[in-house]
């Protein structure tokens, strides 16, 4: 690939980059605004912790 493809396809890559940011920073906003404390991290916290009662109450 010749460097001008490389730096359009870089300059694409970042403006995806910024697109997911600001949904992640959006999600992570509307999460804390119904009651979420931490946003995001406190939502992986408590699906993490649903998979794991969900794995003990499943019958071996």
């Amino acid at each position: 690939m010749k460097t001008n493809e490389l730096l359009k396809k870089i300059a694409k890559l970042e403006s995806i980059v910024d697109q997911l940011q600001s949904e992640m920073n959006y999600i992570d906003q509307l999460l804390r605004e119904v009651g979420f404390e931490e946003g995001l991290e406190t939502l992986k916290e408590a699906a993490l912790e649903l998979l794991e009662k969900k794995q003990e109450d499943e019958p071996i």
